[in-house]
């Protein structure tokens, strides 16, 4: 299919646009394949470059012959686009919105993007499961990296490379994993280095209304206890929901099968509550009424705030089971790819000063969410003006990075990043030039998006024909057929570019070693201004706030480093006195 098919009208002059806080703009509208443009013949006015895949409704009206088209976008700003001419109006729009939903992920922009600066860093190799295993294997003996997904066929959405406990072998694995939902068998998630417990993620436990077991997963997770020590696994179901789940299947870890592990339910809601919690949370930030009953009573009703609070108060309880408790924890919902991501990463973001630096956020999002099998490409395809009842769409991320935002607000000197860089996330999650986030497993993503090198080994007791890669993973041959990874570039390759990770640094941060405790009472949550408000209202005196912060720090530097000149010359004057005065 070509683009040229589905553009209707490319060009139109005298079209107006119109943004919040911004003076409208005159100019030249045109569109292309993934950007709709708009050029002002004025030198000193902006243009504006909108992707297609971050529109996530349109709306048009004519009064007369002139028409106007409302778009509403991922990022949650609205423009509108006033355009001469009935038929170039429909036009336009027709043609946006075909733009916009094009159902081939290999037709989306991080296909044809190719970058303008140099690569320094290649990003999709930046974060391989063998690089952040070192660490671990430095500090224990008790993990291995095990093998035994390499080809998918234990579970889609696990990636090929998993840690595992070092006494359970391979065929035991594929065993728990026809006991898990999805195949998603317990894995390591984090391992506390100050005292040697570990937090472990997996799917459900496939019991059913017979009280199902399975020795192998009893054994396995037994694997990770200290002798004498108790596990908590905490499901992030409450109680009823988890007794529902065992009628179509599912279910929990019964104590008298796992009597060395309490279970601790806590109620997180599902992925379709929290879709529906968003669309009403953005129709609240978006009321014109200026009535504060009516801002109230919608914000209580979005449970937006509700839902950040259970989030980091299971999160909280997971990171005080491992560092307080000194047990290890379990961690699961239903699939194991929502709520039980937000809860094991947020636990590492209060245990671990690394995942609190720039880089160590990356390697958490990468090992965390997008290794681990958050589905992407479903949950984030729409946001919140999407009109249709949502199906998969879910703000799971942009909850996660809310909960971040929360604890940054409250720690603002224990973040090596700035909010801006919790905001450049939440936007590539929903439309990017760069691939990162596209798919919605390590099984998509590596079909797609993989860019190792082919060679000639083959791993050693293999039952398939695999073609050996670079980094010592092996994948099917049919892998290699689509030879789309080279079309693509990683966020992370951008991001790390000194010049622009300047931007996302904290002119605040002090490294912390400790862990941090984040407040979870009502009063300490509030509304994340940065996202949900930047295009209500102008963020002119926020921004001239920020700068005279940036200048204080920088005099305050300057200042500390006369200080320790002078501290340094009086130290030399008092050397010269005593030497004089020494007969």
């Amino acid at each position: 299919m070509e683009f040229v098919e589905l553009i209707k009208t490319p060009r139109v002059d005298n079209v107006v646009l119109h943004r919040p806080f911004m003076s409208k703009v005159e100019g030249t509208l045109c569109l292309t394949g993934h950007h709709l443009i708009l050029s002002s013949r004025q030198d000193s006015s902006e243009e504006l470059w909108l992707l297609h895949s971050n529109i996530d409704s349109i709306e048009k009206r004519f009064v007369g012959t002139l028409g106007t088209v409302i778009i509403k976008c991922k990022d949650l700003r609205i423009i509108q686009l006033d355009i001469p001419g009935m038929e170039e109006c429909l036009n336009i729009t027709s043609s946006i919105e075909a733009l916009s939903t094009l159902d081939s992920v290999t037709l989306m922009y991080p296909f044809f993007y190719r970058p303008m600066f140099e690569l320094i860093e290649d990003g999709w190799n930046m974060f391989l499961p063998e690089q952040s295993f070192k660490q671990i294997e430095s500090l224990t003996d008790e993990w291995r990296l095990s093998y035994v997904n390499e080809d998918f066929s234990v579970c889609p959405s696990y990636p090929p490379v998993l840690a595992v406990p070092k006494s359970t072998d391979d065929e035991t694995i594929r065993k728990v994993a026809t006991f898990r939902h999805a195949g998603r068998f317990p894995v390591l998630s984090y391992y506390h280095k100050k005292n040697g417990m570990v937090m472990m993620r997996s799917g459900q436990p496939l019991t059913g209304s017979n009280g199902r077991r399975c020795k192998e997963d009893e054994q396995l997770i037994n694997a990770t206890l200290r002798a004498g020590k108790r596990g908590y696994i905490i499901d992030t179901r409450s109680i009823n929901v988890a007794q529902q789940a065992k009628a179509r299947g599912g279910g929990f870890e019964l104590e008298a099968h796992y009597p060395q592990w309490r279970r601790i339910h806590k109620s997180i809601e599902r992925s379709n509550i929290l879709q529906e919690g968003l669309i009403k949370l953005v129709e609240a930030c978006n009321d014109q009424s200026h009535n504060m009953d009516r801002w109230l009573s919608k914000l209580e009703a979005s449970n937006w705030l509700s839902n950040i609070k259970e989030i980091l108060t299971t999160a909280c309880l997971a990171a005080q089971c491992i560092d307080r408790e000194g047990a290890s924890v379990l961690v699961h919902g239903t699939e194991g790819t929502d709520s039980t991501l937000q809860v094991t990463s947020l636990a590492q973001i209060i245990l671990d000063p690394t995942s609190r630096t720039i880089r160590g956020f990356e390697s958490l999002v990468e090992r965390e969410w997008l290794q681990a099998g958050h589905p992407f490409q479903q949950r984030c395809s729409q946001s919140a003006y999407f009109n249709s009842k949502p199906k998969w769409e879910a703000p799971v991320f942009l909850l996660f990075l809310d909960c971040v935002w929360q604890i940054l607000r409250q720690f603002p000197c224990s973040f090596q990043f700035n909010e801006h860089f919790l905001i450049l996330l939440f936007e590539h999650a929903y439309a990017s030039q760069f691939g990162t986030f596209l798919g919605n497993n390590a099984f998509e993503r590596l079909l797609l998006f993989s860019l190792f090198a082919k060679t000639t080994c083959r791993r050693k007791g293999s039952k398939c024909a695999h073609v050996q890669y670079t980094i010592g993973i092996s994948f099917p041959k049919s892998v290699r057929k689509l030879k789309l990874p080279q079309k693509t570039v990683s966020l992370w390759s951008w991001v790390n570019r000194p010049q622009e990770t300047e931007m996302f640094l904290n002119p605040l941060f002090e490294a912390n070693s400790l862990v941090i405790w984040p407040s979870v009472s009502p009063q300490s949550l509030l509304l994340w201004e940065g996202v949900f408000l930047r295009w209500n209202r102008s963020s002119k005196c926020l921004d001239e706030a920020y700068e005279e912060m940036i200048r204080i720090i920088e005099h305050n530097k300057e200042l500390q480093s006369k200080v320790n000149t002078l501290r340094r010359q009086l130290a030399e004057l008092e050397t010269e006195d005593v030497q004089l005065e020494t007969p």
